[in-house]
């Protein structure tokens, strides 16, 4: 017997007493709670966001739509950046300002090679303000998962306010679960049992977050 039937067979077991009229799950498990916490202005939601995102130790910066590409190569001149990876579908005007070298989502590159990257830049799929979180979905302005847990620093975009939700719930009903979702809540980071904080363990040291109004 392979370890797949005996684990199948464990769950026949556990289910064999259960009535064929049983509610499914969906309908049993209650769906009361808040969708939100508080009422906040649109005005309020974003400025939580920001408040949390700070507090996750992630950059944050606020700038207008005219403006967004002179910010992004103002962050990547002070960081000193010379080569900066973007999706096949990032607007191209917000790296039109920057001189560094603009290089491509390849799906052949290596993890060596997306490690000599210096910033990647994405946009965002939906931001969650009580949570300090936003999330990448895989789509064209994000691209490829590894290209934002490879590389050492990310700019991401977030588009104020139709982007920027309250509460987890709230974002769930904007996502699609079969997209490869990345939950990000600040930079890299863990700690061990001395609480000694360590970051770029297993994503970008440094995130920082533009909000475009």
């Amino acid at each position: 017997m392979s370890s797949r039937e005996r684990i199948l067979g464990r769950v026949r077991r556990a289910l064999a007493d259960v009535p064929g009229d049983e509610p499914s799950y969906e309908e049993a498990v209650g769906r009361e709670y808040l969708r939100e916490h508080g009422d906040r202005s649109i005005e309020e939601t974003v400025e939580l966001l920001a408040e949390n995102l700070a507090d996750y130790r992630a950059i944050v910066h606020r700038c207008s739509a005219d403006d967004l590409a002179a910010t992004i190569a103002g962050m990547l001149a002070a960081r000193g950046t010379r080569t900066v990876l973007a999706p096949p579908g990032l607007d191209p005007g917000w790296l039109a300002a920057t001189d560094a070298e603009r290089l491509p989502d390849l799906a052949g590159s290596t993890p060596d090679e997306l490690d000599r990257v210096d910033s990647v830049v994405t946009a965002c799929a939906v931001a969650v303000a009580e949570t300090g979180t936003i999330v990448l979905d895989g789509s064209p302005d994000q691209g490829r998962r590894r290209i934002t847990l490879v590389p050492d620093h990310h700019i991401c975009v977030v588009r104020v306010p139709e982007q920027v939700v309250s509460s987890v719930p709230q974002a769930m009903e904007r996502l699609d679960p079969a997209r490869p979702l990345t939950w990000i809540s600040g930079p890299s980071a863990t700690s061990d049992i001395e609480l000694d904080r360590v970051e770029g363990v297993h994503g970008p040291r440094t995130l920082e977050v533009i909000l475009v109004d």
